[in-house]
């Protein structure tokens, strides 16, 4: 209702995007949110506006989960200093060289969008690399590569824009979504990369 509370997981409501079986879970949010506030030493907030399977077209200023998130952003800015945009998004968006396409100037919109709507200041911005070892199922090919390629040169028209590599990690039985221990480690490697581009204050 516009309040803060404390955290409690999944800090994204969940849904049945892929069947009854799925659930969401663990996020690199919490991880990420710990780390700050260790660091930091100051009580940190989380802004949960993420919405599971949904394409960039979805999240073009005045589309609903554009406008969700700027109204949340700015009910916590009534008690709380913004910080910065963690984002992690484009698994939906690698089932065609046509959507590929689209994607990075459909993303620039989109941050840059909030950065005005929320204040006009550039305030840091992370982006997530999507797994390269998404399985033949989800028809992607080799979509995810050349989208986190495309991250970088995002990240080089956003500064202050870090990317934050997802080498490494392990994904669940479904083959496109990260699991647990693999989340915790991304979220780290978030604030790992956050620290480049705006100290914690």
């Amino acid at each position: 209702m516009g309040r803060w509370q404390a955290m409690s997981e999944p800090v994204n409501p969940d849904r049945a995007i892929f069947g009854t079986n799925f659930h969401s879970g663990v996020c690199l949010a919490a991880s990420f949110a710990d780390e700050f506030a260790k660091r930091s030493g100051e009580k940190v907030g989380l802004i949960p506006c993420a919405d599971g399977g949904t394409r960039i077209s979805q999240w073009m200023p005045g589309e609903v989960l554009y406008d969700h998130a700027v109204m949340m952003a700015k009910l916590a800015m009534r008690t709380s200093h913004l910080c910065g945009i963690l984002w992690h998004q484009g698994e939906s968006d690698c089932h065609s060289d046509g959507e590929l396409a689209e994607h990075k100037q459909k993303l620039l919109t989109v941050m840059r969008s909030l950065r005005r709507d929320l204040g006009g200041e550039p305030m840091p911005i992370v982006i997530g690399e999507l797994s390269e070892k998404i399985t033949e199922k989800w028809n992607v090919a080799d979509r995810p590569a050349k989208m986190n390629r495309a991250f970088y040169e995002i990240a080089e028209q956003l500064s202050p824009c870090a990317v934050v590599s997802a080498e490494g990690l392990s994904l669940k039985a479904d083959g496109i979504h990260f699991d647990s221990a693999s989340l915790r480690e991304f979220g780290k490697r978030y604030f790992e990369a956050y620290k480049t581009i705006g100290e914690p204050k």
